[in-house]
């Protein structure tokens, strides 16, 4: 399409669920409900670590950042799918749109680096527990963390200077509840390889990457843990890792789940669905994951809820 037959776009629009407006109240409801759990569920965690002297460690200290993470990742999409919801609405512009997917890509990115970076902390604990306090030291890991909001926010920086590059069609429709980098891509009028091209280098490196860091350290925790003679040590240092491997297997599931389903039944209504899974769903259900499965966590939240 030739440039002379586009105009200056001003808005998106978000498809997302069903426009049937007795689904709406229900929806709203929903949505509402699952975003008002995982902000109280994850600052709740936050408060308790910040408040309990026992949980200053790294690893609490990295399930802190997890926890802030997830706030702002539902953050970036629920709050707006909302008001559109009551306003009856699918519109979003243009500069909305880009900002919106430009926090996503950084808190999605940081949810899988933090991921990772905990998966190393159990690994450095069960691998090599007598160096533990003098590799994990506190200037470590706050580097670490700050490498992960540094990398997650050039990244999320190059995507979208390379979607202000696009040209766009009028009434472009969005067959999602928020503004995907993919589905963005996809509906420019302008030539788009380039934007494919490091889209597909970036889910190599930065979605594949962090994956093979998590499965080697914990092909090396299981090692270790394989080696402990007594069944006591065994399951000690394995229950160290089992709310992890719940977030692990929660995060990177959902997601196959969504791209898996995405291609199965490529419609606006089970695509947006599917993305509620690692949208909301994944960060509602981590603090359950890490306060239910954890005896420090659940003593901690007791403390801060009921004081004596």
């Amino acid at each position: 399409m030739k440039l002379d037959n586009q105009t200056e776009l001003s808005e998106f629009f978000l498809l997302g669920f069903s426009e049937d407006p007795a689904l709406q109240p229900i929806t709203f409801g929903l949505f509402l409900s699952m975003y008002v759990i995982c902000v109280i569920g994850n600052l709740l965690i936050i408060l308790a670590i910040l408040s309990d002297p026992h949980l200053h460690t790294p690893m609490y200290f990295f399930l802190a950042n997890l926890s802030l993470v997830d706030v702002c990742f539902t953050s970036t999409t629920i709050p707006k799918m909302l008001v559109n919801i009551q306003m009856q609405s699918q519109a979003i512009s243009y500069a909305g749109c880009i900002t919106q997917m430009f926090f996503f890509i950084i808190f999605a990115e940081l949810d899988d680096f933090l991921l990772v970076v905990m998966a190393y902390d159990r690994f450095v604990a069960i691998c090599h527990p007598l160096h533990y306090s003098v590799i994990m030291n506190p200037r470590l890991c706050v580097q670490l963390v700050l490498l992960c909001w540094t990398i997650s926010v050039l990244l999320a920086l190059l995507h979208s200077l390379m979607v202000l590059r696009l040209s766009f069609c009028t009434h472009v429709e969005i067959p999602q509840f928020f503004c995907e980098l993919n589905q963005m891509v996809h509906r420019a009028c302008s030539d788009t390889f380039l934007n494919e091209l490091i889209l597909y280098f970036a889910v190599v490196l930065f979605g594949g990457g962090p994956l093979a860091g998590i499965l080697y350290s914990y092909s090396k925790i299981a090692s270790s843990i394989r080696a402990i003679s007594s069944a006591q040590g065994k399951y000690k240092a394995f229950s160290t890792c089992a709310s992890h491997l719940s977030a692990i297997s929660l995060f990177y599931g959902t997601i196959i789940g969504v791209y898996l389903s995405a291609s199965a039944a490529p419609s606006s209504a089970s695509t947006a669905a599917a993305s509620v899974m690692y949208t909301v769903v994944t960060p509602m259900l981590n603090p359950f994951i890490y306060s239910l499965r954890n005896t420090d966590m659940k003593r901690a939240l007791k403390r801060l809820l009921f004081p004596k």
